[in-house]
């Protein structure tokens, strides 16, 4: 529990036991049992509520992601289309003119 063997956790009894006494010892304990589950209520709540928009989030990052790799790939495309034409030169340009 936190970290806490068995020998620091009788230690920290002790000490509650002889600050609060043994009447208020139980009530202090219920506080601090009612504290800590609403800690976990709340921190439970806040997950539920941010969990559906980290998902969202999530969703449209891998949508970006994609149109970005299709982009790319056609880049890639025209980039290697455009390397295979060949290229038009002056002197082609003025064979292509005469019959």
């Amino acid at each position: 529990m936190f970290g806490l063997g068995a020998s620091e956790i009788l230690i920290i009894l002790v000490i509650a036991f002889l600050l609060f006494g043994p009447k208020q010892l139980p009530e202090v304990g219920r506080q601090v049992g009612k504290a800590i589950k609403g800690f976990k209520d709340t921190a439970e709540d806040l997950r539920k509520s941010v969990e559906p928009e980290l998902n969202m989030i999530q969703q449209e990052v891998k949508m970006v992601e994609q149109d970005f790799q299709a982009s790319m790939k056609e880049a890639e495309e025209e980039i290697t289309a455009a390397g295979k034409q060949p290229e038009e030169t002056p002197q082609s340009l003025g064979k292509s003119g005469q019959l």
